[in-house]
């Protein structure tokens, strides 16, 4: 007769401890998603990054942990969708980034649609824009304080638009749209960051391609911007990324974030989060732990 194999209690606990501590394919189903849940099919998806080309933008970080910074109060305002599947999607966005930058130490972060209430801007150190844009005078009132106070901006793709009062928005955020009337193209972008190479927002950025939508002819003076970063449209250089600086407050505009894809790409992540670091004053490594995180890397 072959011997009963002997079982030990301490053989029991490890079995079910171990279970215990492994979640199921359920489990994992229901943890939250960092990344955009629905994909365009305008144009085909882009490849993934290697993790090499995310290492190399990485280099030279700084370690937040060694030298804490004081908490940054961070408020995403987004807005109605605009157009098709996996563009301008900016309800999905502004879930999933208030999920993402959640993540991050010594973080608080805040949403408000279609724009944020008075007491939602004075608790706020960067307030991020991704959504259909407007200028009036009302806007105005409620923002010129806000950079007045040293504090910071971020707009991203169409929330540039003036929608009339392009003039005084681009006094504020550099250069701004009306609507349909600037130059745009969808497609392929090669984005030359030598006009950056000196900011640490670009710090490692050198050519990066994305597929995403250019806007160009827009309101504005190019000379007067912190020029991060170009593509070529009609045969001339034209701004996708800068920033701005008004008093002591703080602009960084990204025209790229038509696709839902793009806010997956981990570069284009780690540009964007370098922005609202730096517009909202602090470095601009803190968020540095989220480049990855659900990205779309081989």
């Amino acid at each position: 007769m072959p011997a009963r194999p002997v079982v030990s209690l301490g053989m029991v606990l490890s079995v079910l401890t171990a279970v215990w501590l492994t979640p199921s394919a359920a489990c994992r189903a229901q943890e939250p998603s960092f990344r955009m849940p629905v994909y365009s099919t305008r144009d085909a998806v882009p490849p993934p990054r290697t993790t090499a080309e995310v290492d190399r933008l990485l280099e030279g970080a700084s370690d937040p942990a060694a030298e804490p910074e004081a908490p940054l109060r961070v408020l995403l305002v987004a807005g109605e969708k605009d157009h098709g599947p996996g563009e301008h999607d900016y309800p999905n966005w502004q879930e999933v980034w208030a999920r993402l930058l959640a993540r991050a130490p010594r973080t608080e972060v805040d949403t408000a649609w279609g724009f944020p209430d008075a007491e939602q801007i004075e608790a706020s150190d960067v307030i991020v824009f991704y959504q259909r844009g407007r200028w009036d005078e009302a806007r105005a009132a409620a923002i010129d304080p806000h950079l007045a106070r040293g504090r910071g901006l971020v707009y991203i793709h169409w929330a540039i638009d003036g929608r009339g009062g392009q003039e005084a928005f681009a006094e504020r955020i550099g250069m701004a749209s009306l609507g349909g009337a600037i130059r745009y193209r969808h497609g392929l972008l090669d984005i030359d960051f030598a006009p950056g190479k000196d900011h640490p927002i670009a710090r490692n950025f050198d050519r990066v391609r994305w597929t995403d939508e250019a806007y160009w002819k827009l309101t504005g003076d190019p000379e007067k911007l912190d020029l991060l970063g170009t593509s070529t449209e009609d045969g001339e250089p034209t701004p996708q990324f800068w920033t701005v600086r008004r008093g002591r407050g703080r602009v960084f505009v990204s025209v790229p974030g038509h696709y839902a894809w793009t806010f997956d790409d981990p570069l284009f992540r780690t540009l964007l989060l370098r922005g609202v670091a730096w517009a909202g004053g602090r470095g601009v490594d803190r968020f540095n732990g989220l480049v990855t995180l659900d990205a779309r890397v081989e």
